[in-house]
């Protein structure tokens, strides 16, 4: 999936070629496309808002103008909204919405800007400036909480993403080990993210199958948007988050079509110099009379890239297939039903452990290069209400979704057979949220039927779990300068072992955070949550049919977080300052035998049910500025993770932590609008980490400078060329949260070296 590359020149000129044809054929399209009719703030769309209270009439025209909406704090307590009902452009229908109210308001690069009297991203920098605004993207991303970082469609396009690592490589606090998109693991604050409450369109994902995989394997061109929870998750992100959520959401057409056209579509070609990497994007969309309707559809192929070194990283070919699907009904009651579904395969020969490059062990006859193929599959049905009004804004899902893995497994004799490893999880909720002057409350039911299961000709298993959930989350304004957000759940769940005796559990989560406005500029805030979580699946390929569970099975996990920190905005200035810690206590992590130094209380006792303790803690630091056509951030995250009163190491972040140590991100990024173009770009810096297990060396210090130019020709006005250079100077380095850098037997998956990228987008 990784467009990652090299620069080397001299690779095989037919690619070259079919590029350079993909490229014409693009630009003949573009000039025959006539010009665009009107500004998104200007194309008219169908509103129906009803008088409420303006926290929830904000909400519902977030939804129906597809525009963000960030709202000031203190501006919506006590007031009521005007209705607001036709065919009208979204600046209009805003200013029908706070006519006589005296709120100002402004409309700017997507986001509706309401009681602020200057602009601010939540994008560029991160995190949102109050606790309770409404951050709406399409389909309400974010709520606004504590400890909340939304990454926007403009930053995600700005970005222009092709892995997932490089969806977060703004963030220093979020992580992604390596560099080999079918094996990248995401880590926050340096907590893997099977130990975090993760969603695709809100629907739950349970995709634990093999720790040389990723476990959440993404086509980042199909995102919306993504909301990170760090530490501190709401009530409504649903279970398991015992260190925070991650709910990433996909495109739609009816953002798509902001303009106000019934139909439209976009081609998108990007080509990678270094591994001779073609990936190429199709899309088409549209809306009428209440119908609307999105496909996408992915194809990448290409060869290994090449490391800073020079050398080829072996298993590192681009072989993709990614599709997305939705389609959507509104009724003229503003009854919204949808279904989406999304799917993508990786399949090629990879490293023999797919998260490391080479390993040297003692069994001559594995291959230093094995078949992989993965697969990951979701399908969500939701049912909304887009005109709601004060007490009813309705919300139901249901969804499946499932990952498998096959691969070839060796022995003495060489290939043995396949062995495939499948997780599934069929879940769904229904909420609603209650909306009143001061704030508004979501209230819910959820459940979950989670199956982790191994094919093997000898040794088959299975583990499921079953969980059902009630939960409450309130966001409040309950005084001027203050913001409170406080909840709670209760969830009963069943664990099913591999000798199907069953285990049943029950555990209370809360969470509560809040701001308070020290002067006009400064903002202080703090949170707790304790997260109960049950018992987690194992990971499938390590499956034992011959594990005891004992009397009483594996013990529910735990975890408790905390965060003060400050944030400071004056006049486009932007600083923010965090201190956190996690603690996660019980945390599951079977192995497939136990070892005779290491006493067992019964046969299998000690496989099936060990368990382990981390504390997370550091503290992040932020400062930005941004104007009109730009933008420059820095940011800086310290963070030190112990398991069992140790440093994590890379081991360990299999399936619970990695080392993070200190990460520093600066990006900038300025349009210069007379000529259409940008420039922009980042760097990461992680110095030397000596925070190691006793006797182990350091992890090595790197520097990486990434750099890109956007061109929207004014002749072309449907078409966009970009140009990137990724790691400039050619730096060989191993990501900070990838596999294997401390141990001597290991060759870990290097970064690509200094990488060539030229992308062309033409949309109709």
């Amino acid at each position: 999936m990784t467009l990652q590359v090299n620069g080397q020149w001299s690779r095989k000129s037919n690619r070259r070629k079919v590029f350079a044809i993909r490229l014409m054929a693009l630009a003949a399209m573009g000039f025959a496309m006539p010009a665009p009719v009107a500004m998104a703030q200007d194309a008219q769309r169908s509103f129906n808002i009803p008088a409420q209270p303006l926290a929830a009439a904000l909400n519902t025209y977030g939804r129906q103008s597809g525009l963000q909406v960030s709202l000031a704090a203190s501006t919506s307590q006590g007031v009521t909204s005007r209705t607001v009902s036709g065919n009208l452009s979204p600046q209009a229908a805003l200013a029908q919405l706070l006519d006589g109210t005296g709120i100002s308001y402004s409309i700017s690069n997507g986001t509706a800007l309401i009681g602020r009297s200057t602009a601010v991203s939540v994008a560029a920098d991160g995190d949102g400036t109050v606790l309770a605004p409404i951050s709406v993207e399409g389909q309400a991303v974010g709520q606004g909480d504590v400890g909340e970082t939304v990454i926007d469609a403009r930053e995600l396009e700005r970005i222009n993403p092709t892995s997932i690592a490089d969806v977060f490589r703004q963030q220093p606090g979020v992580q992604v080990g390596s560099s080999l998109p079918m094996s990248q693991k995401v880590y926050v604050r340096g907590v893997e993210e099977t130990n975090l409450a993760i969603s695709f369109d809100g629907a739950r994902q349970n995709n634990k199958v093999f720790h040389h995989n990723a476990t959440n394997l993404i086509d980042p061109s199909i995102l919306q948007a993504v909301e990170v929870d760090s530490g501190i998750a709401p009530a409504d992100a649903g279970p398991g988050a015992l260190a925070g959520a991650i709910n990433y959401e996909t495109k739609d057409a009816r953002d798509l079509l902001a303009d106000g056209k019934s139909f439209g579509g976009f081609a998108t070609s990007t080509y990678n110099f270094n591994s001779d990497t073609v990936v190429t994007g199709l899309s088409a969309y549209g809306k009428r009379n209440g119908l609307d309707f999105l496909g996408y559809f992915t194809f990448g192929k290409g060869n290994e890239f090449h490391g800073g070194n020079g050398n080829v990283v072996e298993g590192t070919e681009t072989n993709l297939l990614s599709g997305l699907g939705k389609i959507g009904y509104e009724f003229d009651s503003g009854d919204r039903f949808e279904i989406s579904h999304d799917r993508l395969v990786d399949d090629a020969p990879r490293p023999y452990r797919a998260n490391a490059g080479i390993v040297v062990t003692a069994r001559p006859w594995e291959p230093r290069i094995r078949d992989y193929r993965m697969e990951r599959q979701n399908t969500v049905f939701t049912y909304t209400d887009e005109t709601p009004e004060g007490w009813w804004d309705p919300t139901a899902m249901l969804a499946y979704g499932s990952t498998e893995v096959t691969i070839p497994i060796f022995g003495r004799p060489g290939y043995l057979y396949d062995d495939t490893g499948r997780t599934a999880t069929l879940n769904g909720k229904f909420e609603n949220k209650f909306s009143f002057d001061i704030g508004n409350i979501v209230a819910g039911v959820d459940f979950y039927r989670d199956t982790a299961k191994l094919d093997d000709p000898n040794e088959a298993g299975r583990e499921k779990a079953r969980n059902i959930g009630l939960y409450a989350q309130a966001r409040l304004e309950p005084w001027d300068r203050a913001r409170l957000s406080f909840g709670g759940r209760a969830d009963h769940q069943r664990f099913t072992g591999v000798d199907e005796r069953s285990f049943t559990n029950s555990g209370l989560s809360t969470n509560v955070s809040g701001e308070y406005d020290i002067t006009e500029i400064l903002t202080a805030k703090a949170g707790f949550s304790h997260v109960w979580a049950g018992v987690p699946l194992t990971e499938n390929f390590i499956i034992n049919p011959a594990w005891n569970y004992g009397q009483h099975g594996p013990e529910p996990v735990t975890a408790n977080n905390y965060m003060i920190g400050l944030e400071a905005e004056h006049d486009g200035f932007s600083a923010q300052f965090s201190l956190f810690r996690t603690n996660i206590d019980n945390a599951r992590t079977p192995n497939y035998r136990y070892t005779a130094d290491v006493p067992a209380p019964f046969p299998g006792a000690l496989a099936a049910l060990h368990a382990r303790d981390l504390v997370s803690r550091g503290f992040e630091i932020g400062a930005g500025y941004e104007w009109a056509s730009g933008y420059v951030s820095v940011r800086y995250a310290h963070i030190d993770v112990d398991v069992d009163g140790v440093p994590a190491n890379s081991d360990s972040g299999n399936y619970l932590a990695s080392p993070v140590g200190d990460i520093v991100t600066v990006t900038a990024a300025h349009t210069f609008e007379e000529w259409n173009l940008t420039i922009g770009g980042d760097i990461e810096i992680a110095p030397e980490y000596d925070h190691v297990v006793s006797g182990t060396p350091p992890y090595k210090a790197y520097e990486v400078v990434n750099l890109f130019s956007e061109w929207k020709p004014e002749r072309l006005p449907h078409f966009t060329f970009r140009a990137e250079v990724k790691n400039l100077f050619d730096e060989s380095y191993s990501d900070r949260a990838s596999y294997g850098q401390e141990f001597g037997n290991v060759t870990p998956l290097y970064e690509p070296g200094r990488s060539f990228l030229i992308t062309a987008k033409a949309t109709f």
